[in-house]
């Protein structure tokens, strides 16, 4: 992945953030600069806080300098301390010189869900979770200095709000990632979001990051994505590296024997961080 550019961009003040939006922001373990804190988010397209793990590096209360944000995203069933379980994220955090986050996923697919009023987390993610923490850590509040990846059901919202939203993500990845939902009707309480998918075929198919590859535009994002070859989501991803291939997207695909499991997460990653 290329490396993330650096700038002097002005941080976006609390205070006037907060006069903005119906967001709160409060703290759960020490406060910045401690290597890793535990946030609370709430905003106004959720219907419950959000806990998120944030590390910043070594150092990072030392000086004034600006860092960029690395989102790590959770699977279904997961949250917050999923990525921090697997991955030392104080070590990631000083070795790639970035504020690294973990937000919970709460089983949302990272969509604005048509069917639940109180699940829209596509919208949290990029008018709340993005700004408050920009507001909170001395981040680069740009596009080009902000990465989002994670496993599963997380690899799936990485690509989504990053191709959907390329003016705040210009750099995603994937691990594991169940990035075409519709050979899984029945699977991981998707339904429950979208409606059934023999009732909603066209909802599903516009929920599916499948569906988004015609809107890509060559160069749009620095993309990366990886399977193990016994994961039962293989077929999905190596599909969508046939698609982008056809449309000439520059990305990078990469597979090697894994599951989906942890042990394979735990190593994937780095590969995308480099």
């Amino acid at each position: 992945m290329k490396k993330l550019l650096r700038s002097s961009l002005a941080l976006i003040a609390l205070g006037a953030f907060a006069a903005l939006t119906s967001m709160t922001v409060s703290r759960q373990g020490g406060a910045t600069p401690a290597s890793v804190d535990t946030i609370t988010v709430t905003g106004s397209y959720l219907d419950r806080p959000m806990k998120v793990t944030v590390a910043v590096p070594e150092g990072y209360g030392d000086d004034t300098t600006r860092y960029p944000v690395i989102y790590l995203l959770n699977g279904h069933g997961g949250n917050y301390r999923n990525w921090p379980r697997l991955v030392p994220v104080d070590s990631i955090a000083t070795r790639y010189q970035a504020v690294v986050v973990c937000p919970s996923g709460f089983n949302s697919w990272y969509w604005d869900s048509p069917v639940k009023p109180g699940m829209q987390m596509e919208s949290f993610f990029i008018k709340e979770l993005v700004p408050a923490i920009d507001s909170m850590y001395r981040t680069i509040p740009k596009a080009g200095s902000r990465a989002i990846t994670g496993f599963s059901m997380g690899g799936h919202g990485a690509l989504w709000l990053a191709i959907r939203h390329s003016d705040v993500f210009a750099n995603a990845g994937a691990t594991s990632g169940g990035v075409d939902i519709m050979p899984f009707p029945t699977n991981w309480g998707m339904f429950e979001l979208l409606g059934k998918q023999s009732e909603n075929r066209e909802r599903w198919k516009r929920h599916t990051v499948m569906s988004l590859v015609d809107s890509l535009k060559p160069g749009q994002i620095n993309m990366i994505f990886d399977c193990g070859t016994e994961d039962f989501f293989y077929k999905v991803n190596c599909n969508l590296d046939s698609a982008l291939n056809a449309r000439r997207i520059p990305h990078v695909y990469l597979t090697s024997p894994g599951q989906h499991n942890g042990k394979y997460w735990e190593r994937s990653i780095y590969p995308q961080l480099d």
